[in-house]
């Protein structure tokens, strides 16, 4: 096989790097090692910043996401049993975010891409890149039983951090940089209207909680736990009394309950692979970075990068010059480090750490106190939520 951009992985990452690509009129295979229905039900996240929001409608890809997600002009801290609104247009200049989860992004760009793009092969499992250095890289993968290759101009691996793009990087060439947390998030999903309209970031000294939602009928919630938590051990009412206790406020607001139909653990990680370019190889989304979920950045980034990569090949197709693919690394790397300082910065303020003195808890109030009362540390983080601009 041949075409002229390889993409490893069929997430959101890669089947949108195949939109712009389709749309440039550029060719493109896909290949994904798991199947359709399994990519279009795994969970993942659902907070679209502006950015993200605004390259999927101009891509052919929003019209569900305009009729089904929910619009969110502001986010709720909640510490010491008070309540704060930040409010993101007001102070981003009307800026929001989208809540629309990954799934249904990914079971929009899969029926655009079998539609009208190219080649989207699942159960392709991709064994090797081969060459990244020379002028046509190969993707050496299995799919229906046999080995094949795919040559191509250039390898987009958007295949996480266990994929094969990423150790493709010779080890001399690759530096590492990563912070594990001693604590993960228990994840429900729940049969029940939310009980706010927005989302509810909630320290408490006895950890973190966050109220989210997928739909105007099911709620996604979060506890912080220790790291090595089951969900199993967690019974369905121990749950909900464990987020009432944490959601606590001096007001007559209540958490609704319902019924849970899903629970899991979420491991809190910062993770960043530099560079992002080897060759023509190239990396994007979990491939290169992890972010803690506590600032919504995981799959926003993901699409900063391939944005990032389509428009260096539009332009090096339309001029002769590659310079914008030869800046890749170092572009993507900028809005990456950004959004892993925000998200280590929400992480901290937000979660009482296993060993955090009485001064610790004190500064995590300080910071948020600050935050509510100061205008420009409010605004701060109302652009880091909806999103850094992309170069």
């Amino acid at each position: 096989m041949r075409t002229t951009v390889g993409i490893i992985g069929a997430g959101p990452a890669g089947l949108l790097l195949a939109r712009l690509l389709h749309n440039a009129g550029i060719d493109s295979v896909v290949l994904e090692s798991r199947d359709r229905s399994y990519v279009e039900h795994r969970q993942r996240a659902g907070i679209l910043e502006q950015g993200t929001v605004d390259v999927l409608r101009a891509a052919g890809a929003g019209e569900r996401m305009d009729r089904e997600g929910l619009r969110h002009d502001g986010i709720e801290l909640r510490f010491a049993r008070q309540r704060h609104r930040v409010d993101f247009p007001g102070l981003t200049g009307g800026r929001s975010v989208t809540v629309y989860a990954q799934t249904e992004v990914c079971k929009d760009l899969i029926a655009l891409q079998l539609k009208e793009g190219g080649p989207l092969l699942f159960e392709a499992e991709a064994l090797a890149v081969e060459d990244a250095e020379s002028e046509r890289p190969r993707v050496r993968f299995r799919h229906e039983g046999r080995e094949d290759v795919l040559e191509c101009d250039h390898v987009v691996g958007c295949d996480g951090f266990w994929g094969v793009a990423r150790t493709a990087f010779p080890e001399s060439l690759a530096r590492v940089f990563e912070r594990t947390y001693p604590y993960a998030w228990l994840g429900v999903l729940a049969d029940v209207a939310p009980s706010h309209d927005e989302l509810v970031y909630a320290r408490h000294d006895r950890g973190f909680a966050l109220l989210s939602m997928r739909s105007p009928s099911v709620s996604r919630l979060y506890l912080q736990v220790p790291a090595d938590t089951d969900a199993e051990d967690w019974t369905d009412e121990a749950v909900w009394d464990e987020l009432e206790r944490r959601f606590e406020t001096a007001d007559d607001w209540r958490l609704e309950r319902g019924p849970i139909t899903q629970k899991s653990v979420t491991p809190m990680r910062s993770y960043v692979h530099e560079p992002m370019r080897h060759g023509r190889l190239f990396l994007a989304g979990d491939a290169a970075h992890i972010v803690p979920p506590t600032g919504a950045k995981g799959l926003n980034l993901a699409v900063g990068d391939v944005v990032t990569f389509a428009r260096a090949l539009v332009h090096e197709r339309e001029t002769g010059s590659p310079e914008l693919l030869d800046a890749y690394s170092a572009t993507c790397l900028r809005r990456v480090w950004q959004a892993e300082r925000f998200s280590y910065d929400m992480t901290s303020m937000l979660h009482p750490g296993p060993g955090d003195s009485p001064f610790d808890a004190r500064l995590q109030l300080a910071r948020l106190g600050r935050i509510a009362s100061s205008r420009a540390a409010e605004t701060d983080l109302a652009e880091a939520y909806t999103g850094f601009p992309w170069e």
